[in-house]
């Protein structure tokens, strides 16, 4: 019996794709990067030349580093729906989990690991949307893959140690850089100032043999002018999943001088991991037998790959009224995934079949791997005006370029045939230029209105060559022009509450995989309008916030069943299709020791016409299925968080923390037999802190998840299709752990 074996579901399941996304390899092209590295150390001598020798406070170093980021981020006044979480909330969560888990606990906000205990490859949706709809940047650097525009947290291991606050913007949001947000944004700024010089280590243990440390320094202002900050972060797990192991490495250095009214930075940071797959999922037939099932066996089914960012940052203040934020930055990113596979074909890898004598032999068992090889490059930058508190505006934009090489080697074969070793039996080099330019005008008409407009033009272009993993020629090249505007406007109603509306413009181009799926037709590019309309309530022990969005999609992709050429299932453009929702938060201090914060999404996610195609194996035609209004997948209807925290004394702080997600479908059929059930999980969190003669500060911090060992799946795919006259239906799921706990120490200096 035939069935798909190789299932892209960038729209329904981040997990099985990841790889097939991201690592198609690139080759660096040397002169264009020597050229751009030249270019970047003349501009540094020009920034040089541009600070002054004054001694700076803390307080004006601070606003020098938060200005950098100002120009992607919202604010109260915007009219937009966003949250900001500040290092000192990371930090009572950052026990060794990933970085989706640490924002596990905001609005329409759903995570989920592969090897099920928040190590390793992890996901996060916002709204419903995947990876590939979250732009997500660093400093107002762009981080997610060019290509697959997904967000590989798995790279940067622990980067929340070196995290000073992150602004999670759902909806279109603030224009920024990068792919196009069409869910959210998540924005981190890691330019942190601490005025005096520290030294803190880290150490957590848990289950799973999890294991992290980590050591962190800082010089503190030296000289009124210099501050250099590092970390170096080592994490391990077995993770829950058999055999689902992590090993991950990472380091940050950050180099800054503060000059009367500029600044530059430099930022050095790295991640290295090797993790086990576990893309392929548990059966639906084992989830109550063998929840932990991993089908991969040999001993070396490993992703490993490495990425390492360099960027500059600076600031300078022009005069009293404009201020100048440029940003280089550069990333090298390289590595490959290996994969055994049984009996494989060699007319798969343009190879002859192996004549012994009379025996002709056409399959063979052979080791893989698909190489990765890119670099990525560019400059970000924002003008920003102000004129009193009344008017500000900002220029900003961005150009970027990523070059490289996808290649498959095979590194072992029982039977060779005519193959060496590392030989290729597919290489494509792809380019990809993004620019953006934007505008944004804020205006306070009086002490209660304000208005604000954002306008954004963007082009990318796309321009692929060589061949794919099943030797298909891919070879293409497209251009997009976006223009993307946003206006808001927020009316303050008292000195406590404000009501605002916002209408944005979000469009977006295909991901790599659409470009392969569809040869050598690209789909069209993606287009969404969204209204967002709130109140917010900001009291002294009660804060409360209502934000009403209606997000419309126009040929939004998704997959349908259809299937490309050679088999791979592929997403097409829907006409129609819509996200409706109410998200309420709210978080009060109703008794002198006791927080209790709490949000909730309500949500309708439609598809106004789908046709489902499924996969005929027979020979006969497909089947071919018509739906009205159905669900999009892995879009819940009702989300909601909460936490609980009791503080007895200063230093002794207990959280209770709850997450309810209702069922999810995991295709567009509406079809209950093709969901994930709701879940309802509680986690519990303790922390005490001392201030020993020998230390600065001495914590001890405990993180039971899933306290009442609730067995649920956070993610999955299915497929269809027809073999023998029969439609079989393929479930697989990604459980998550039972009750598991992490324990850390942390010592300050």
């Amino acid at each position: 019996m035939k069935k798909l074996t190789t299932i892209q579901l960038s729209v329904i399941s981040y997990q099985l794709p990841v790889i097939s996304l991201r690592r198609v390899a690139f080759r660096s092209n040397l002169s264009t990067v020597f050229l751009s590295k030249t270019t970047y150390c003349l501009l540094f001598s020009v920034y040089c030349s541009l600070f002054t020798a004054t001694a700076q406070d803390s307080t004006k170093i601070r606003e020098l580093n938060e200005v950098v980021v100002s120009s992607t981020r919202a604010n109260q006044k915007m009219g937009m729906a966003f949250t900001n979480v500040y290092q000192k909330e990371l930090k009572k969560q950052n026990l060794g989990q990933d970085m989706p888990f640490l924002l596990n606990q905001l609005p329409s906000v759903v995570v989920s690991s592969d090897a099920g205990a928040g190590v390793g490859y992890t996901g996060i949706r916002i709204r419903g949307t995947d990876p590939t709809r979250i732009n997500v940047t660093l400093n107002g650097v762009p981080y997610n893959d060019s290509e697959s525009q997904g967000t590989y947290w798995v790279n940067m291991p622990d980067f929340a140690s070196s995290a000073q606050s992150i602004q999670v913007q759902r909806g279109v949001g603030t224009s920024t850089n990068g792919a196009g947000a069409f869910g959210a944004s998540i924005n981190i700024n890691t330019l942190s100032y601490q005025q005096e010089a520290y030294g803190e280590t880290n150490f957590t243990v848990g289950s799973f043999n999890t294991l992290k440390t980590n050591v962190l320094a800082s010089t503190g202002l030296l000289n009124d002018h210099f501050v250099v900050d590092a970390r170096l972060s080592k994490l391990s797990s077995d993770g829950y999943i058999d055999r689902a192991s992590s090993d991950l490495k990472s380091f940050y250095v950050s180099a800054g001088y503060y000059g009367k009214n500029s600044f530059a930075r430099l930022n050095v940071f790295s991640g290295k991991e090797k993790t086990y797959q576990a893309w392929e999922g548990v059966p639906e037939s084992l989830l109550k037998t063998n929840r932990t099932f991993n089908p991969y066996t040999y001993d070396n089914q490993v992703d490993d790959y490495q990425q390492d960012h360099y960027q500059l940052i600076s600031s300078f203040k022009l005069n009293k009224n404009w201020t100048f934020n440029p940003t280089l930055h550069y990333t090298k990113g390289r590595g490959f995934y290996e994969q055994y596979k049984e009996q494989d074909k060699f007319s798969n890898y343009g190879l002859p079949n192996v004549v012994i004598g009379t025996e002709t032999i056409k399959k063979t068992d052979l080791v893989r791997r698909k190489w990765l090889d890119n670099d990525f490059y560019g400059i970000t930058y924002s003008l920003d005006y102000q004129s009193n508190k009344k008017f500000l505006a900002n220029i900003g934009g961005a150009w970027n370029k990523y070059d490289g090489d996808h290649f498959g080697e095979i590194i072992w074969a029982k039977n060779a045939s005519t193959a060496d070793i590392r030989y290729r039996w597919y290489q494509s080099n792809a380019l990809k230029t993004d620019f953006n330019i934007f505008g944004k005008a804020y205006y306070q008409v009086n002490d209660a209105l304000n208005f604000y407009g954002d306008l954004q033009y963007r082009t990318v272009s796309y321009d692929i060559k060589g061949t794919a993993d099943k030797r298909q020629d891919i070879t293409q090249k497209t251009d997009y022009k976006f223009f993307n505007p946003k206006f808001g406007v927020n009316y303050q109603v008292n000195k406590a509450s404000s009501i605002y509306a916002s209408y944005a413009v979000g469009n977006k181009e295909p991901s790599r995989q659409d470009f392969i799926d569809n040869a050598p037709k690209a789909p069209k590019a993606e287009n969404l309008k969204d209204l967002e309309a709130g109140y917010r309530l900001a009291g002294q022990k009660f804060n409360f916030d209502a934000n009403f969005y209606y997000m419309n999609y126009k040929n939004q992709l998704v997959l349908t069943g259809q299937v490309n050429g050679v088999g791979e299932a592929i997403r097409v453009n829907v006409a129609e299709s819509y996200r409706a929702g109410l998200e309420l938060s709210a978080n009060w201090k109703f008794a002198p020791r006791w927080i209790l914060a709490a949000n909730t999404t309500f949500s309708q996610n439609k598809i106004k016409n789908f046709t489902e195609t499924v996969v005929n194996y027979d020979g006969d035609a497909d089947k071919i299925n018509k739906f009205s209004k159905t669900d999009i997948s892995f879009s819940p209807n009702l989300i909601a968080g909460g936490q609980l925290s009791y503080t007895p004394t200063k230093n002794l702080e207990f959280t209770w923390l709850t997450k309810y997600v209702s069922k999810q479908f995991m295709d567009n059929t509406s079809d209950d037999n093709r969901s994930l059930n709701a879940f309802f999980v509680n986690d519990i969190r303790a922390s005490y802190s001392i201030k020993p003669k020998i230390v600065k500060e001495l914590t001890f911090s405990l993180l039971v998840n899933n306290l009442f060992n609730h067995l649920y799946e956070s993610n999955g795919y299915t497929y269809s299709y027809i073999s023998e006259k029969q439609t079989v239906t393929e479930n697989f799921y990604y459980p998550q752990a039972g009750t598991n706990f992490l324990l850390a120490v942390k010592v300050r200096l």
